[in-house]
């Protein structure tokens, strides 16, 4: 869908394996390991830029990729440099997604109070003094989109881009249904 940015792909994983995450963090250089302040090991990759966060219990989480082969890739990369330098995993492992964050412009202003009003008090959270955002959960499905006064909205809690398009085309229909945008 034109216009829709995906912001950040957060998948999970599994070694399969405990993980001794001080032997992981001398063999991954650059990574960080400080038990007392978090309890995962963060190691960055540098193509494709992500974030990987491991655990002890061989748990593994990837954020930041920009595309969902992005993640698999991350966490791949980890898995293999892992296993050349004698921490053994899986031999093969799943990387699953758990949120898909995005950004779309919906290219016209919003009267935030007219579409709190008319999207209906159930599926909307909307306090001014609180957050500058409406916050919109569609029915059937787990996206939440975070509309602002500019247009521009934030969309998360979806596994699949469909789910995203979806939910875009939905506001969209409702909105102008209402006679909020043209």
């Amino acid at each position: 869908m034109e216009g829709l940015k995906i912001e950040n792909v957060v998948a999970s994983s599994s070694m399969e394996r405990n993980l001794d995450l001080e032997e992981a963090s001398r063999v991954l250089d650059g990574s960080e390991y400080d038990p007392e302040k978090f309890p995962g090991l963060v190691y960055r990759v540098s193509e494709p830029k992500t974030a990987i966060l491991l655990f002890t219990s061989g748990k593994v989480v990837c954020t930041g990729g920009k595309t969902v082969e992005e993640a698999r890739t991350s966490v791949n990369k980890v898995k293999t440099l892992l296993n050349e330098r004698g921490i053994e995993t899986a031999e093969d492992i799943d990387v699953t997604v758990q949120n898909i964050v995005a950004s779309y412009g919906l290219g016209a202003d919003l009267n935030l109070n007219s579409v709190a009003i008319t999207l209906g008090l159930e599926r909307v959270e909307y306090e001014p003094e609180q957050f500058p955002g409406l916050v919109y959960r569609l029915r059937e499905s787990d996206v939440v989109l975070l509309l602002f006064g500019s247009g521009n909205m934030v969309c998360t809690g979806a596994k699949e881009i469909r789910d995203l398009e979806e939910a875009v085309d939905h506001i969209k229909d409702e909105l102008k249904g209402a006679g909020l945008i043209h």
